[in-house]
Parts: C-alpha cells; structure tokens; sequence
C-alpha cells in the first residue's frame, strides 16, 4: 500500500497535503481499494466554509456510496474538475491527479491532530 511520507492522513481515510495556508484532500490508497471502482465524484460545497469533519462531498463506488469528511475546518476554494469526466482517476493516481477539492486553512492548530503516514498504517493493522 503506498502512504507517502509528505503527507497527513485522517482515521476517515483522507489525505491532507499542506502548501502555505492551503490545504489539498483526496482519499487515501486504502480507501479508494476498499471502495473499488470510483463512478463518480459530487462536492456540493465550493466556496463555502465549513467546520472540521462536516462532509464536503461524496465518493460512488459501483458498490457503495461513501461521505467525504473535512480534515480542517476551511473554504473549499477548489473542486478538481477534471473528475466529474474522469472519476476513475482518483483509483488510478489517488495522491497525484485524483485529489478532490482544495481547501483555504482557517485554524492552523487542527493541523495538529492529523496522523502522519505511520500512525495512519498503525490505525489500519
């Protein structure tokens, strides 16, 4: 299972890349195999604010529909458009092109509450 070590990761199973005050989320390689084929991809929540693990959208998998929960409260500043064609990318290259929404950081310190790769690998053994 690849976990790169650069980024953080929630119990939820979401990515978090820090650039600055920006926040990028996708799901991890864990999530998007437990989930099987991705059919499509839905973020309700451009450019609105929300709270820490309110839900931001929603992941369907031929078998299942899963919530995407926020890591950090923020504006959702960007929805990766090229998914709503494409949203098999997110099972071909979860941590590259298949991020799902961009995120304006509102509170720095719940950064701090995010596993980092080997404490994520622990909660999944």
């Amino acid at each position: 299972m690849n976990l790169p070590k650069d980024l953080k990761y929630t119990k939820d199973h979401e990515w978090v890349k820090i650039e600055g005050g920006m926040a990028t989320i996708g799901i991890t390689d864990y999530a998007q195999k437990e989930l099987g084929d991705i059919v499509y991809v839905e973020v309700e929540t451009l450019d609105e604010s929300l709270d820490k693990d309110e839900v931001f959208g929603t992941v369907e998998a031929v078998k299942t529909v899963s919530d995407l929960n926020l890591p950090v409260s923020g504006t959702v500043v960007e929805f990766n458009e090229a998914l709503e064609d494409a949203p098999e990318i997110v099972n071909e290259d979860p941590y590259g092109k298949g991020w799902i929404i961009k995120v304006e950081v509102d509170n720095s310190e719940e950064l701090n509450d995010l596993l980092s790769a080997e404490e994520y690998e622990q909660e999944l053994s």
